[in-house]
């Protein structure tokens, strides 16, 4: 979910995508956050160098209406399900507001009970 304060966030989200369309999502996601304050059109194109992706299939598909689309349907998800940052816990469809191991797992429990009856 791309926050709308990083001038790099939507860039990054496109190019995870992008990624994501040679079968690299998640390597790419990885490769991002390790690098997070750094992040640049160059820097994301390293990226791709990197993960041994095809560079201007990478760099057409960032533009895609395709892919700009991915990403407009993954915010309309995000802020459906009420995600307003990252990051944001569901367990089983239940959004986790106190976030502390011991509500946590009280939730968990919860959930399991139910399904347990």
């Amino acid at each position: 979910m791309p926050l709308g304060f990083h001038k790099s966030a939507i860039p990054a989200a496109l190019a995870a995508l992008a990624a994501g369309e040679q079968g690299k999502f998640w390597e790419f996601h990885d490769e991002i956050f390790a690098i997070s304050p750094k992040l640049s059109q160059k820097a994301l194109e390293k990226i791709a160098v990197k993960l041994g992706l095809n560079l201007e299939a990478f760099k057409k598909d960032m533009k895609s209406s395709l892919i700009q689309q991915k990403l407009k349907k993954d915010l309309k998800d995000a802020n459906d399900a009420g995600v307003t940052g990252t990051p944001t816990i569901f367990i089983n469809g239940v959004r986790v507001k106190n976030r502390s191991l011991p509500a946590i797992q009280e939730l968990i429990d919860k959930e399991i009970a139910k399904k347990a009856k």
